[in-house]
């Protein structure tokens, strides 16, 4: 007799992350990809609401608009969900920082949205997710605006408010998937995330603002964000382990008897910036690889996942590309049988073997993090980051020397022409050019026609309530309805608790010192070239704008320094005019910047600018980024020395070049 199968497991939510221009235009391409099938909204905010800014402040420019979608006010947040019922929806937030803000902004929205309803009953439908993990941003992301003690009392806050006021919200995404990004190994991803976990806990429970009755809820809505890499078996034991450890923590630590409540829940964005420009086909085959890693095991498999798109190494993908994604998931959902069976990796030795590896070596990195005082001592020593930048250097080495394979980068390189890039131009979405203009025309029609006496008052009580040790998101939701900015939010509360500039790692790190024979030419390059000049080198390496993504940029510092460049890093956010001064103070000889954000036509045409007006127009600049071809031939016309793009994975290599535009600037050849 045929033993009867258990019940087919529904599918998870299957999300696109998306949004660009403005509001208007992120709300018809939401709207299209619902009715494609998707099953949850992701939304990708721009740079400057991400990092507290209005679209007319200086640091703004070039970013509006770029990575996501901008929403400077209540108005831009109904735009952008009109005709969505955001009672019935389940919305992902990908905001940090600000998280606070925008669940505000989002609330009242809704509450607008259903008029007849008490605001407490819309409160309680809403669901979804807010990513609010603040301490990632610390080490991988850079999206940060206060320090780590002020930054988790705002995340304090909102976790205490959503469990008594919108039950059904999880108010924070812990997140690997940043750290995996910055070079973590699988076992620290799994202990500096836990490590966060606890850290965010643990100051919740300090502040007295939920009983201990209700605690267990607080640990039942914390929620995960991870990163699956193309290493699908190891991260699938990741995953394993991750449920593990969650359960004992959980368990032992706080004492949570309930199995509903320790149940270890997650959502995924598989490895973006794993995706290669080389041959940009075998993206697909990498994406459902990653893809599998978290859901062919049941007992650990992710209840929410979104996949990047085929082109992402080359720029913005278009609707098509995004709609390409969506269906990998639905073919795996709905025309496989894997959701017909039980957990089809139980009692594997395999599999149980190298989970507890992992499970022992992540406990060894936690217990290391909390005998220094736990995630936030850790972040501000800069131990997490520099670990991050050495283990990103180590295994950048690896693949330079052709010990990990990339196929199409640094194996199997000739290729077909590909129908899919044979319009580099054509295989991208552009965001929006004027799009920086509507969000600056739209900002100052908004304040044009708010009540300043309510925005002032509004502001005012914020300021106080951010001095004393109340929760802050009523005085939040009340400047929200009042009309106050993204800006005046963060502002005022940039007054009251300052800002912080987080470790780059850099200095700490260990780099790729005995990379071999390529490395020790380059140092001897670098070495005569700078007696020539009658000193040592100096290479300015610069992020302007507010792309906080710094890993290409630190691993650029780095491997100068090992070539023997002294290297001026100042880490992220960085205007223009900063960058121009630190090269005059400096004596620099080289200037290189890294923009990942797409906002290069608008930043390096500006430090070109403003090193011919400080009379430095002989300092070569060279750039790094994700840069469309077109864009990178006109950036060598207005005079930049050399563009290099994620197909130029070569570290050293690219030395030699800084050396070669030094010596050309400076007629050495």
């Amino acid at each position: 007799m045929t033993e009867p199968q258990p019940a087919k497991d529904r599918p998870w939510v299957m999300r696109t992350y998306a949004g660009h221009s403005t509001a208007a235009a992120s709300n018809a391409l939401y709207r299209n990809n619902l009715a494609k099938g998707q099953t949850g909204l992701s939304v990708a905010f721009d740079l400057p609401t991400q990092t507290g800014y209005d679209p007319d402040s200086p640091l703004s420019r070039g970013e509006v608009g770029k990575v996501g979608v901008p929403v400077p006010h209540l108005g831009e947040m109904r735009r952008l969900f009109e005709d969505i019922p955001l009672t019935e929806m389940n919305t992902s937030m990908t905001i940090n920082a600000p998280a606070m803000w925008l669940l505000a902004l989002y609330q009242v929205t809704a509450e607008e949205q259903n008029p007849d309803l008490d605001p407490a009953d819309v409160a309680a439908q809403l669901a979804g997710t807010t990513q609010n993990d603040i301490i990632k941003e610390y080490l991988s992301r850079g999206t940060y605006v206060f320090g780590p003690e002020h930054s988790l009392r705002l995340t304090a806050d909102m976790i205490a408010y959503t469990i008594n006021q919108i039950p059904k919200w999880n108010p924070i995404n812990i997140c690997s998937y940043h750290l995996q990004e910055a070079g973590a190994t699988p076992a620290q991803e799994l202990a500096y995330a836990l490590s966060t976990a606890i850290a965010v806990l643990d100051r919740v429970k300090a502040s007295g603002q939920v009983s201990d009755d209700d605690f267990e809820k607080v640990v039942g809505r914390i929620s995960f964000f991870v990163n699956a890499g193309v290493r699908f078996v190891e991260e699938m034991c990741k995953m394993r382990a991750f449920v593990q450890l969650w359960d004992e923590i959980t368990r032992e630590r706080y004492g949570v008897q309930d199995p509903k409540m320790r149940r270890f829940r997650y959502g995924v964005q598989v490895n973006s910036l794993g995706l290669t420009e080389a041959q940009p086909e075998n993206n697909v085959q990498r994406i459902v690889l990653e893809m599998l890693g978290v859901t062919l095991s049941k007992n650990a498999r992710a209840r929410a996942v979104q996949l990047p798109a085929w082109n992402e190494a080359l720029g913005l993908p278009r609707p098509w590309d995004q709609q390409w994604s969506l269906r990998l998931q639905q073919v795996l959902a709905y025309e496989s049988d894997l959701l017909e069976y039980a957990d089809i990796f139980d009692g594997s030795h395999v599999v149980e073997k190298k989970v507890a590896e992992l499970v022992e070596a992540a406990r060894a990195e936690m217990d290391k993090v909390q005998a220094m005082g736990g995630a936030v001592a850790a972040v501000e020593s800069g131990y997490m980051k520099s670990e991050l930048v050495t283990a990103h250097a180590t295994r950048r080495a690896r693949i330079e020397a052709g010990e990990e394979i990339v196929v199409g980068v640094n194996k199997f390189e000739s290729t077909e022409p590909s129908p899919l890039t044979a319009d580099l131009d054509a295989a991208i979405q552009s965001a929006d050019p004027e799009a920086e203009k509507s969000a600056l025309a739209g900002l100052e029609a908004w304040k044009a026609q708010r009540d300043q006496v309510a925005v002032d008052q509004a502001l005012e009580r914020l300021a106080a309530d951010a001095k004393t040790d109340v929760n802050l998101m009523e005085a939040t939701l009340a400047a929200a309805r009042a009309g106050v900015t993204t800006g005046e939010w963060a502002g005022t509360l940039r007054g009251v608790f300052g800002e912080f500039r987080a470790p780059t790692g850099v200095s700490g790190s260990v780099g790729a010192a005995d990379a071999g024979e390529a490395l020790t030419r380059v140092r001897e390059r670098v070495k005569a070239t700078g007696e020539e000049l009658g000193g040592r080198l100096r290479f300015l390496v610069g992020k302007p704008g507010l792309d906080g993504h710094s890993n290409g940029a630190e691993q650029v510092a780095v491997r100068a320094r090992d070539a023997g460049f002294e290297v001026i890093y100042q880490g992220i956010r960085l205007t223009p005019e900063q960058i121009v001064a630190a090269a005059a103070a400096e004596d620099v000889h080289c200037v290189g910047l890294s923009i990942l954000s797409g906002s290069h036509m608008e930043l390096v045409p500006a430090v070109l600018q403003g090193l011919r007006e400080a009379g430095l127009e002989d300092v070569p600049v060279i750039v790094g980024g994700i840069i469309p071809d077109s864009d990178g031939k006109a950036l060598v016309e207005q005079g930049v020395a050399a563009v290099y793009t994620p197909k130029d994975f070569g570290l050293t290599e690219i030395m030699d070049g800084v050396v070669d535009v030094i010596r050309a600037a400076n007629g050495l050849d």
